[in-house]
């Protein structure tokens, strides 16, 4: 099973940072997928080997789902003032979270590594 629509729009979001080059095709993905326009609190977790290694949120009101994940992935990847900006190593080593606050509850959702061996000492 490929990843969710979400997940797949965090790792692209990281992805045009590191390759500096845009990707995401915003009005093709709101067409296919209307509810991306509905307004969610977000909040999107990074991890590495189980640690956390970034983190942000959005408030419901503040903007659009599909802003909300490409705000929180960027800022979450590059922006947390507890860690340096994320390498392509770690971006293919972390895993990300997605939790949206919905009406009907919290819906939570996980996107393994891409691949499994990281090693930090590889970034020194």
């Amino acid at each position: 099973m490929g990843r969710s629509v979400l997940l797949q729009l965090a790792r692209d979001s990281i992805q045009e940072v590191l390759q500096a080059e845009v990707t995401i095709k915003r009005d093709a993905l709101v067409e296919q997928h209307p509810l991306l326009t509905q307004k969610i609190a977000t909040t999107l977790n990074l991890f590495i080997q189980g640690e956390l290694r970034g983190t942000s949120s959005t408030n419901a009101s503040d903007i659009a789902l599909i802003d909300s994940i490409i705000l929180n992935a960027k800022k979450a990847a590059f922006q947390d003032h507890n860690f340096t900006p994320l390498t392509t190593s770690q971006y293919l080593s972390c895993e990300v979270e997605i939790i949206l606050n919905t009406p009907d509850g919290i819906i939570n959702e996980k996107d393994p590594a891409i691949l499994t061996s990281y090693s930090p000492k590889s970034e020194r």
